[in-house]
């Protein structure tokens, strides 16, 4: 199937590559299919392109990348949506804001994904959380041109 995107123009996307979010993401509840999308020019951020929403794409990374020891706690009900099994692969991604020159990641509200059956939530943390913690990047400009 094709969808749109006015970042990204026109996608060919099998249904099968279509993320589901049964609660869509905070601000955007509507929104329950997604696709998850590479970046080619930087591989530390993907983008969560909207399948409703053309002019929807959040920018996205994996926060354990930039901060080896982020864990989160949650309240296990919180995840019985994603149907996890042992061998289903799990993935935590933050997304990535962008205010002036500084990006910040909400480490408060990570999306969980489920990637084996193609689930994802966005959880509300239990534990003291920032809903902005600033990137220091490597190659900040790289990510900022991105955001």
């Amino acid at each position: 199937m094709q969808i749109q995107s006015s970042r990204f123009g026109t996608l060919d996307v099998h249904h099968s590559d279509m993320l589901f979010m049964p609660q869509g993401l905070i601000g955007f509840e509507s929104c329950r299919h997604w696709v998850l999308l590479a970046n080619e020019d930087n591989d530390e951020v993907a983008w969560l392109q909207s399948v409703a929403l053309s002019h929807v794409a959040l920018p996205v990374i994996s926060p354990r990348r930039f901060l080896p020891n982020y864990k989160l706690h949650v309240h296990r009900r919180d995840l019985e949506s994603l149907q996890v099994r042992n061998r289903d692969q799990i993935f935590v991604l933050t997304v990535v804001s962008r205010t002036g020159d500084n990006l910040t990641t909400n480490l408060k509200s990570p999306i969980i994904l489920n990637a084996t059956r193609r689930l994802a939530i966005q959880v509300v943390v239990t534990d003291d959380q920032p809903l902005a913690h600033p990137l220091a990047l490597v190659d900040s400009h790289r990510i900022r041109v991105a955001a």
